[in-house]
């Protein structure tokens, strides 16, 4: 099982991911785009990079709007696995 990081661990960290905030025990970031196809195809490119690790983001869709959720549910909180495919999942757009 993965660490949970201190609250100075992850403020430390989410200073460095643009966008993405820390809400409770979970970083969340909204991602808009132009239609739903486009949006789609965004959630379809996280499939690998979070099968790679296995570490799957929760997801809302809502039309062409993605919010992507991310928090390590087996440690209770966010480790730095979080913070890793948060990097990845920007790096998408």
């Amino acid at each position: 099982m993965a660490n949970l990081l201190s609250s100075t661990e992850i403020q430390e960290r989410a200073k460095k991911l643009e966008g993405w905030s820390v809400e409770g025990k979970k970083l969340e970031l909204t991602f808009k785009f132009p239609g739903f196809v486009e949006a789609i195809a965004f959630v379809n490119q996280m499939v690998e990079p979070a099968e790679a690790i296995q570490h799957h983001p929760d997801l809302a869709i809502s039309y062409n709007k993605v919010t992507v959720s991310l928090t390590t549910h087996d440690a209770g909180g966010l480790t730095a696995k979080d913070f890793d495919l948060a990097q990845t999942i920007s790096k998408l757009v």
